[in-house]
């Protein structure tokens, strides 16, 4: 099935007399008839539910819609985003270990890895995604167990090129972890490039009606676990606290990532997204591909009039045939890139605060990708953790203006963001 048919079929198939739509199940617990039929989903040797802080119903036949859309094996939803991030990295490094990450990612996932996870003990290294081979390798140590980017940086919209990061990763015996959040599975597809792992923020584009929150986790399932079974102990020894259970053992290459990430890291930590989310979620996976065609020929007929404004300093949209990526942009997404647009208002930080305070139609917003339009400077929001010096090394100088370009009629949007710009 194409991508159209997978949004809408994938994931679910209701048998006779069944409902049409998945079903919401509201409910913490599972009944069973005996102790020895629960103790068998405890030892992983049944499929079924007994905690749906582990997994519910509802939550994993809309991710398994997603794993359809990805061409993954397995998946699993979480409470968001950032907990898709984490759990996708903290289920390979642990403390002492070590991650490769591009400079330009998320100002959120930046602050994850280089605060957060490095309290934990978990040393990363941040790269230039257009770094020199040179510079790429010299990155990699011995105990480096991922190499983490974005297909499309937020909000520098850097155009990754997976599958040289993949042959670099895949020489030193580690997985690539892909966000994909802002080009979606129906504009880029990862592991078709060589990705082992997909993360999403599902509450982007995949949701798409600022409506939920929450996060999703794909893997491949082609990374060969035991071949390199030294760098991942985790995987390819005994889990003392899940009795004893070697998951690439059990489940092979298909299932091990994700079933490790469930039974262990989800069991502890409980970031689990709600079946209703998931319900709403399915609801925006639905339109996803009619969506995405109207936000980038949306966003695309913006940047070319932005290119011609006179009180623009500069346009950022990898869909222009004379930004910095398009090529690799057509390469990596043929169907187009996204909604969002990065770009500079002569006069600076306070000419670009100025400028989203006289939009009417689009709002000042930390949301993006939505089917409203939204504006945000991100300097003094999303990236304020940074510093002057990480905010050029992110690609996110402190005059940028990320817009996220909604669903709206183009000419009323084009005349709201003119209007302004006129009165800077």
């Amino acid at each position: 099935m194409e991508i159209e048919t997978k949004c809408l079929h994938s994931g679910y198939e209701p048998k006779n007399g069944e409902p049409r739509m998945i079903p919401i199940i509201q409910s913490t617990t599972f009944k069973y008839d005996t102790s020895e039929e629960m103790g068998k989903l405890f030892d992983l040797q049944a499929s079924g539910y007994f905690y749906s802080r582990l997994q519910n119903p509802t939550c994993d036949m809309v991710a398994a819609k997603i794993a359809a859309m990805e061409g993954g094996t397995a998946a699993m939803l979480t409470g968001s985003g950032q907990a898709a991030t984490f759990l996708a990295v903290f289920n390979l490094a642990s403390a002492g270990d070590h991650v490769i990450a591009s400079s330009t990612i998320y100002g959120g996932s930046f602050n994850l890895f280089n605060v957060t996870m490095r309290k934990m003990g978990i040393d990363f290294t941040f790269v230039d995604p257009d770094c020199t081979d040179e510079e790429l390798e010299a990155a990699f140590k011995p105990n480096t167990k991922a190499v983490f980017g974005e297909t499309l940086a937020n909000p520098a919209l850097i155009v990754f090129d997976i599958e040289r990061f993949a042959n670099a990763a895949h020489k030193h015996g580690v997985p690539l972890i892909i966000d994909n959040t802002f080009a979606t599975p129906v504009n880029c597809r990862p592991f078709e490039f060589g990705a082992d792992i997909v993360t999403h923020s599902t509450t982007k584009y995949m949701d798409g009606h600022d409506a939920t929150v929450g996060g999703v986790i794909v893997d491949h399932g082609k990374f060969d676990w035991m071949a390199h079974a030294d760098k991942f102990p985790g995987l390819c020894t005994p889990d003392e606290s899940y009795h004893g259970i070697t998951y690439a053992t059990q489940f092979g290459k298909e299932g091990a990532f994700i079933t490790k990430a469930t039974a262990q890291l989800m069991r502890d930590l409980g970031t689990v997204q709600s079946p209703m989310n998931a319900y709403m979620l399915n609801l925006g996976l639905e339109s996803l591909p009619v969506r995405m065609e109207r936000h980038c020929s949306n966003a695309l007929k913006i940047a070319q009039f932005l290119e011609k404004n006179d009180k623009v300093a500069w346009v950022n949209y990898p869909g222009l045939p004379g930004n910095k990526y398009y090529e690799r942009a057509k390469k990596y997404m043929p169907k187009g890139t996204c909604g969002v647009i990065s770009f500079g208002v002569k006069g600076g930080r306070k000419n670009a605060e100025k400028f989203m305070a006289g939009l009417k139609l689009g709002m000042i917003a930390t949301h993006v990708a939505d089917a409203r339009t939204c504006c945000l400077h991100p300097a003094s929001s999303t990236h304020r953790q940074m510093t002057e010096e990480e905010l050029k090394a992110g690609g996110v100088p402190s005059d940028l203006v990320r817009l996220s370009v909604g669903l709206e009629n183009v000419d009323d949007l084009i005349a709201d963001i003119s209007n302004a710009l006129s009165a800077l």
